[in-house]
């Protein structure tokens, strides 16, 4: 599967995934977009995001770990 940033919740599920120790009220903007850029399914062109779309990322994963638990 191919991330990319319109695959808003999908990142978060796997950043979810692979950082399942991390308090995310504690993560930043910039930790997210570092991490999904690492990501190996992501394949998008890195200029093309913004704050919104990572804020985006940010409010899936934290609505996921509220009730996707």
């Amino acid at each position: 599967m191919t991330l990319s940033w319109e695959s808003t919740y999908a990142i978060a599920l796997e950043l979810r995934r692979q950082h399942p120790e991390i308090n995310i009220e504690e993560v930043s903007i910039q930790q997210i977009y570092q991490w999904t850029i690492q990501l190996n399914e992501f394949e998008d062109d890195l200029a093309l995001v913004n704050d919104d779309i990572l804020y985006a990322i940010y409010q899936d994963w934290f609505e996921e770990n509220i009730h996707g638990k």
